[in-house]
This record gives C-alpha cells, sequence and structure tokens, in this order.
C-alpha cells in the first residue's frame, strides 16, 4: 500500500514572472513548491506570469515536488482568468489568498467541478487575515459530498495577519502564536495540513531555524520559504530525525510483543508509553520512509 503522507516540510515560494526561477525550481530539494502569481508579481507582469506558470506546469520535469499555483485573489481583475487557466494547466493544487469564509472555499471547488478538474487537484488556502482566523472552524469544514474533500492544507499568511491587526513581527512571534495556534486546531479537527508562514530576513540563519523549531512544536508540518537556502534548515526542522525514528519504532515493536497484546500502557526503557504514543510513533515512522521515498525518487 502506498504511504499516504506526503512531506511538506519546506513549501517554497516561486516568482511566476521570472522563468528563471520556475526553471531551477525542478532541481531544488523542496517538498513542495508555489508557483506565484500574486505578491510575488508586480501588476505589470501578472498575464506575462500566468502563461510562463501554467506552460511550466503543464511541461513538468518537477518530480516528487508538489506544485501548487497561487492565483491572485477573485475579487482582483487577474483572479478569474488565473484560476480558468490554473485549472486548465493541472497542477497537484492551487492555492487561493485572501479567503475570509467557508464559502470561498465552495466558489473555488464549484469552478473545479464545472471545469471538470482532475478529482486529487487540491485546494490549499491562504489564511491571512482576522476574518479567516474567526472562522478557521468554519473554514476547516468546507467540503460536501458534491465538492468533495479538495481542501487539503491551510497556509499561514503572517505578514498579511500582522499588518491587518497592527501586530508587531518580533522574535518570538508572542502576538501571532494565538492566531497561529487556533488556525492549527481547527486544520487538525477536519485532517487538513498547516504550513506556517515565511521567515522574513535572509541574513538571519539563526532565527530562521528557530523560528521553524517553534513551529514544529506548535504542530506545523512544515514552512513556506522564500529563498532556496531556507530549504535544508526547514526540511531538517520538520522531518524526523535518525534518532526520532529509531525511537519510533521501538515503541512500535515493544507493543507488537505477544506479552503485550491488549495493554494500553507499558515500559519502554525506563518510561511510560501509552498507545497514544504509539499511534505518534507510527505517523514519525510513516513520515521518514516517505522523506527517504520522496529523495530516491529525486535521485532516479
Amino acid at each position: 500500500m502506498p504511504n499516504p503522507i506526503r512531506p511538506r516540510r519546506s513549501v517554497l515560494y516561486m516568482p511566476g514572472s521570472n522563468a528563471r526561477a520556475l526553471d531551477k525550481a525542478r532541481n531544488l530539494p523542496a517538498d513542495c513548491l508555489i508557483l506565484d502569481l500574486e505578491d510575488a508579481v508586480a501588476p505589470g507582469a501578472k498575464e506575462m506570469a500566468r502563461d510562463q506558470v501554467t506552460a511550466a506546469v503543464r511541461q513538468g520535469g518537477y518530480g516528487p515536488r508538489e506544485v501548487a499555483i497561487r492565483i491572485n485573489g477573485l475579487q482582483t481583475e487577474w483572479g478569474e482568468a488565473d484560476l480558468d487557466a490554473a485549472i486548465a494547466a493541472g497542477p497537484d493544487a492551487i492555492l487561493v489568498p485572501k479567503i475570509d469564509t467557508a464559502e470561498d472555499v465552495f466558489v473555488i471547488g464549484r469552478r473545479l467541478n464545472r471545469h471538470n478538474a482532475q478529482p486529487d487537484m487540491q485546494i490549499w488556502v491562504m489564511m491571512e487575515t482576522p476574518t479567516a482566523v474567526l472562522n478557521a472552524r468554519k473554514i476547516a469544514a468546507a467540503h460536501d459530498e458534491d465538492l468533495g474533500r479538495r481542501l487539503s492544507a491551510f497556509v499561514m499568511g503572517t505578514n498579511d495577519l500582522a499588518k491587518d491587526t497592527r501586530a508587531r513581527l518580533v522574535p518570538g512571534r508572542t502576538p501571532l502564536v494565538p492566531w497561529l495556534q487556533i488556525c492549527l486546531a481547527a486544520a487538525r479537527a477536519y485532517g487538513l495540513d498547516i504550513i506556517d508562514g515565511v521567515y522574513n530576513r535572509l541574513d538571519d540563519a539563526q532565527g530562521f531555524e528557530a523560528e521553524c523549531a517553534q513551529g514544529r512544536d506548535l504542530g506545523m508540518d512544515g514552512k513556506t520559504l522564500i529563498h532556496p537556502r531556507q530549504i535544508e534548515p526547514a526540511n531538517a526542522a520538520f522531518g524526523p530525525s535518525a534518532d526520532e525514528i529509531a525511537d519510533a519504532e521501538r515503541i512500535i515493536a515493544a507493543f507488537d510483543l505477544p506479552e503485550n497484546t491488549g495493554k494500553g500502557a507499558i515500559a519502554v526503557e525506563g518510561r511510560m508509553v501509552e498507545r497514544l504514543h504509539a499511534d505518534m510513533a507510527q505517523r514519525v515512522v510513516a513520515l521518514g520512509r516517505s522523506i527517504a521515498d520522496r529523495e530516491a525518487l529525486d535521485v532516479s
């Protein structure tokens, strides 16, 4: 059976107006790529970027990387054309900015259905407005029998949240943590992944690593990135280490012993471990295998 967990440790924004960057992204060790038509593209370059991005997606060659296209908001003059072009190009996901309500997700889902988009094309949404945070639970639950379960990920837009709330972007992100946790709880309640916001300073490797560690400790699946140099630290932070995988395997093996059948808690190397820890260990091992499979595909 194929491993159902897709690593999303490193999610790199690539400006759609930069053809060289779109080509270079095919060989970067990022788990996911967001080919951006929105913030990274000047107004006068929007149509050119749309053509370049859709052509790049059609050409393919991105290997095991998930590829998402971030469109402009449907309320903008470019959004409708972006959405139609993105659906036709066939990326793994369409990332929708400025989501406020569940109805915003349904609008995108209905459009995908009308265009007969492939069933596995996902919807990712930017959680970047105060209204979105207040509606996080309803947005996460935005699916029905007709639209299916296309919504698969929240992407945190921390810069826009700070702008709209007037919160300061300070080390440790204390002003933002409550909003991150609200969105994380909503995502987990409805089986979504959640990707942390960007770190703006490229000259502060220590600060970036600290924010990655904070995101992982909060429960994030990965981090959005603004430069390729951030990929390796993000992969290291959000992927299980060899020691973590080995420890998880020991827990799983201990519960698999005949004498532990039916037990809710056992001692493993001097510590008490419950069945819930075995469930957590199973995910660590599965994620480690997915990462190894992804790296093997990249090499081949």
